[in-house]
């Protein structure tokens, strides 16, 4: 999947089987995403990230086989209706899981927290995974799906790898073979900085993806910098990560992307 000023929409599965807030079953869990993916691919987003963010609290590391299942019969469910690039990303740090499904469903990339680095999330202490992944990936002969990975992560403290600034941490993941580099804010709907995502476009080869905080009215400053966008929370109602997309929203996003691309 090449990135180029990409547009990636968020698909939030409902509270999959097994997890606290779970009230739906599979069936109506997976039409629920595909009517999302459907919509957000209707008004011209250009790919797809399917995430399992209703399932909080989260597990450290790890989901269970009813997740992963269930997860990949939405996931492949979206590929197929869509035809849109789509990616997974298995909360918290599942990323062995997200490349199994991945794999399973046909899908082009996965979004990978704790690549480099330890560092303390929700979750608890999240040990960095690279080595462990990548050999996964092989293993199962999946070198074909990129894998994505954020970058002083948001949601968790950096306060061990203070002295280490996010160029290194950049720079560190594309030696330890990144596909790409996501820079967030500090929570899901908080921008980044874009300064820093100049400064880690300026230190690596590697594409630069933002992944929070994206709205219609702040996409022009991160627009140089960024090779791709992770659009969620501002393409919900309100505003607000948890409620349903909007078409209003969505619309409104794509035709600034347009603008950007078409000065004048």
């Amino acid at each position: 999947m090449k990135l180029n000023k990409t547009t990636i929409g968020m698909v939030h599965a409902g509270a999959l089987p097994g997890t606290p807030q779970n009230r739906l079953t599979a069936g109506e869990l997976r039409r629920q995403a595909v009517a999302e993916a459907q919509l957000l691919a209707r008004c011209g987003m250009e790919a797809l990230l399917l995430e399992n963010m209703h399932d909080r609290p989260y597990l450290n590391r790890q989901a269970g086989p009813e997740v992963v299942a269930t997860l990949a019969v939405i996931a492949a469910a979206i590929k197929a209706e869509t035809g849109l690039p789509t990616g997974i990303q298995v909360l918290a740090g599942a990323n062995r899981e997200a490349l199994a499904i991945a794999l399973a469903a046909n899908l082009d990339f996965i979004r990978a927290e704790g690549f480099v680095f330890a560092h303390l999330a929700d979750e608890g202490w999240m040990d960095s995974d690279a080595g462990n992944l990548l050999r996964y990936r092989k293993q199962i002969g999946a070198d074909h799906i990129q894998i994505f990975t954020d970058i002083k992560k948001k949601h968790s403290s950096h306060a061990v790898t203070a002295d280490i600034s996010i160029e290194e941490t950049a720079r560190a993941a594309s030696f330890f073979l990144s596909d790409g580099l996501i820079v967030t804010g500090s929570s899901t709907g908080e921008p980044a900085d874009p300064a820093e995502a100049e400064r880690v476009k300026k230190c690596t080869a590697l594409p630069v993806i933002i992944g929070s905080g994206i709205t219609a009215d702040n996409l022009h400053r991160f627009w140089t910098a960024a090779d791709a966008f992770i659009v969620g929370s501002s393409l919900k109602a309100e505003g607000k990560w948890h409620n349903p997309v909007e078409e209003s929203r969505v619309r409104a996003f794509v035709g600034e992307v347009t603008k950007l691309r078409n000065p004048g």
